[in-house]
This record gives structure tokens, C-alpha cells and sequence, in this order.
């Protein structure tokens, strides 16, 4: 494997123990409320991603102090960050996202208070994702918030305000970056600022700023938070990220004779549709929680098997909507047919995460029916070796190296660079289950 590819062959039935890189959605609000804060917060387990920081490095331009207290060979794992009482400085210039459209949302939502103007950019594949969907609400609020075009793409510029209106937002569609940006706004906001969303998104801000003494309240799918109220200082553990172990919990569920155990993995209910999806199409997995502060923690066991084609649709897709392209693996690797609708989310994601996931099944020999909003993929017996394009989508680069373990032939996955904004370390454990 090179640097910029992976090239992947078949593997036989495996027996692993792992832990997986720090929860990536947690990392970034672990950084950003710790820099709210009304004193130091030590964060443990933070994922050392590009996009984890580049969110970093965006709270530095805004004059947080951080320090790197640890670096156990896959990068910082431990910080502490300083916090401004909820107050930060101009920064010196535009502020740069890179490819991270989780750090440019919630920034947005923060940045809505402050009483200074901000211009935040990213790289070509974040300036085409669209930020209406944030810049409506925090123009509600009273933020002044331009950009490009009609769907409000990067470069952003963002005028902030002290005066913040709180409101009650009913979001189109449900994403917990629309959800955060606005329940961060909403921390500076005179009253009761509410999200109602369609269904239930991934809950990890709800859950840190009650940790952090911050309170909000859940009604069904309506968030509430108070303005004015302090985020005290306390230290922060970041769990296993369970979408970087999805790609591994699918390759034993999928692999008759396969074993897994992952360690100190997030179980957070929002984000365990994978497994609840896996366990529909048959696979064997145990899930038990060890401990809870904040975010529950714990372990996955699994045992291979055959899997077999379900529907996954509806209020379910929320909670995988990250996972998808991996599920979509483990799709084409079961019996039957195994459809995912009511995922439109995913035309703009990194990439064309739909159309990207039918051409690189379709590569591998696998019948793939696509729709606006999902497709409909028919399992094989046997998958193709190709070579597939990650589009520069670390999720689809991740996906095909999975689905690479149970090809005939080589498969070669182009454009792997891109794994490091959510997965350093991940072609080192690829590695390991080829040898």
C-alpha cells in the first residue's frame, strides 16, 4: 500500500482485539466547549485527525490557549485547553476548515455571538457543502452570515452579535450540525432556544454540555437550551470512535469464522444504528456498556456469519447516515437484496456518497439499482477485485478496502490520503488483517 492507495486482496477468517482512534464528533465539541469554559479542561482520547485539528488550530486563531500534553505515535491524544469564559478574540485572518464541514457548522454557531466579523474557508470539497442550513436559524438569531450562492457555500463571512434572539427553529431535516450550531448560539441568547428536528439526530453536544453543567432539555424531538448559562471547567474523556469500528464490525460480521473484540468504544444509543442494522441482517454481535460519564462506554464482540438483505429506511437512517457506505458493503456481501431509502443526506456529503457507493459496487460486479434518495443493491456470492475512486470521501475509501478483504483479485482504492481526516492508523490495522 502506498500512500495514496490502497491496494487490498482476500483475506481469510480472522481473529482480532482492537481499539479504535477517539470518537471523532466528540473530539470536535470536546475542543470547542473546553474552550467556552470558565477554566482548563483536560481532553483524553482526542482523535488526531486533520479535520479534529483543523478545529483545533480554528480555536487557536480565536486566541484559545492549547496544549499537546501527549503523543502516543498516532499523534495528540491528550490536550488542555484554556478556557475564555465564552469569550474569544477577532482572529488575524480567515479562519480554515479544510475538508471539515462539522468544524465550519458549529464554528458558525459560536461565532453567531461573538461581536466581531469572521471569514471561514475550506478546501474545494467543503466549499461546494452546503451551509443555508445552518446561516437560516443563526440569521434568525440575528448573526449576519454571507456566501456563495444560493446554498450559502464557503468561503463564509460571518458577523457575529451579542445580542442574540433565542428562537424556535423547526429543522428540515435532521442533522446534529444544524441541531449544535444552533443550541451553541443559543447558549449566548437572551431565553429558550429550541431545534425541532424530523427525527432524533446523534445527541453528543445535548450530552457534553449537561456533562460540562449546561442544562437542556429533550422533548420527542425538540432540544431546548437557556441562554446565559456558564460552562464549568471539568476534564473530558473521548471514547473509541464506533464509526471508524463500524468498518471493522462489518468485516467480521460478513466473514464466517471471523472474530472481533473492540474495546472502549462509544455506545451512544444515536449513534448504534450500525449495529442495529447488522443484527436485522443476522449478524452476531454482543454490545456491553462498561461505564457511562456523559457518553456511554464499553465493548462490541462479533462473531461471523452469513448475512442477509434488510431495509434501511426512515427514522433509522440518522443514526447510520455516516455508516452507510460501509452497511452498503455489507449489503452486497449478503443474502438477497438489501435496500437503503430516505437517504437523500447523502448527495452532499464529501462526495456524492450514493452515486459514489453504486459506481464502486457495480465495479466489484454487484448489481446496484440507485434512486435519489438511496438504492437498491442485490448481494453476490463472490466480490470482483477493482479499482475503485474514493472521490477523495475518506468513508468510501474506507468502505471498498473493506469490501477489498472478500474480492477475487487485487482491488485498488485510488485517492487514500483523504482516511486521515477521520482515521489515522487505519491502513496500519488494514495491514495487519492481510498478513
Amino acid at each position: 500500500m502506498s500512500e495514496k492507495q490502497f491496494r487490498v486482496k482476500a483475506t481469510p477468517p480472522f481473529s482480532a482485539e482492537m481499539r479504535v482512534p477517539g470518537d471523532k464528533s466528540i473530539s470536535h465539541r470536546s475542543v470547542m466547549l473546553a474552550s467556552l469554559a470558565n477554566g482548563p479542561c483536560t481532553i483524553d482520547g482526542f482523535l488526531p485527525s486533520e479535520d479534529c485539528l483543523r478545529t483545533v488550530e480554528a480555536m487557536r486563531a480565536l486566541g484559545v490557549q492549547i496544549d499537546e500534553t501527549a503523543d502516543t505515535g498516532r499523534g495528540l491524544t491528550r490536550l488542555v485547553v484554556h478556557g475564555r469564559h465564552g469569550r474569544l478574540e477577532a482572529p488575524a485572518g480567515p479562519i480554515d476548515c479544510g475538508n471539515s464541514g462539522t468544524t465550519m457548522r458549529l464554528l458558525s454557531g459560536l461565532l453567531a455571538a461573538q461581536p466581531f466579523e469572521c471569514e471561514l474557508t475550506g478546501d474545494e470539497s467543503l466549499s461546494r457543502r452546503p451551509m443555508d442550513r445552518i446561516a437560516i436559524p443563526l440569521r434568525l438569531m440575528g448573526a449576519k452570515i454571507e456566501g456563495q450562492g444560493e446554498r450559502c457555500t464557503a468561503p463564509l463571512r460571518i458577523r457575529g452579535t451579542a445580542d442574540l434572539k433565542a428562537i424556535q427553529y423547526e429543522s428540515p431535516v435532521a442533522s446534529a450540525q444544524i441541531k449544535s450550531a444552533v443550541l451553541l448560539a443559543g447558549l449566548f441568547a437572551e431565553g429558550k432556544t429550541s431545534v425541532t428536528e424530523p427525527s432524533l439526530s446523534r445527541d453528543h453536544t445535548e450530552r457534553m454540555l449537561q456533562y460540562l453543567l449546561v442544562r437542556t432539555t429533550r422533548v420527542e424531538n425538540t432540544v431546548s437550551i437557556w441562554g446565559g448559562q456558564t460552562i464549568e471547567s471539568r476534564d473530558l474523556l473521548v471514547p473509541g470512535d464506533i464509526s471508524s469500528a463500524a468498518f471493522w464490525i462489518v468485516a467480521a460480521a460478513a466473514m464466517p469464522g471471523a472474530h472481533l473484540l473492540v474495546r472502549n468504544v462509544g455506545l451512544n444509543p444515536t449513534r448504534c444504528g450500525i449495529l442495529k442494522a447488522l443484527l436485522r441482517m443476522g449478524a452476531r454481535i454482543n454490545e456491553v456498556i462498561d461505564e457511562e460519564n456523559g457518553e456511554p462506554v464499553g465493548s462490541i464482540e462479533v462473531h461471523g456469519g452469513k448475512l442477509r438483505g434488510v431495509e434501511i429506511a426512515g427514522d433509522e437512517i440518522p443514526t447510520v447516515i455516516d455508516e452507510i457506505p460501509v452497511l452498503a458493503v455489507a449489503g452486497a456481501l449478503a443474502e438477497g437484496v438489501t435496500a437503503i431509502r430516505d437517504a437523500r443526506e447523502l448527495r452532499v456529503k464529501e462526495s456524492d456518497r450514493i452515486s459514489a457507493v453504486a459506481e464502486s459496487l457495480r465495479r466489484m460486479g454487484v448489481p446496484v439499482q440507485e434512486f435519489a434518495d438511496g438504492m437498491e443493491i442485490t448481494g453476490v456470492s463472490q466480490l470482483k477485485g477493482a479499482t475503485v475512486r474514493s472521490l477523495g470521501d475518506h468513508r468510501i475509501a474506507m468502505a471498498f478496502a473493506i469490501a477489498g478483504l472478500f474480492a477475487e483479485g487485487e482491488t485498488i482504492i485510488e485517492d487514500t490520503a483523504c482516511v486521515d481526516t477521520s482515521y489515522p492508523g487505519f491502513e496500519t490495522e488494514l495491514r495487519q488483517l492481510q498478513k
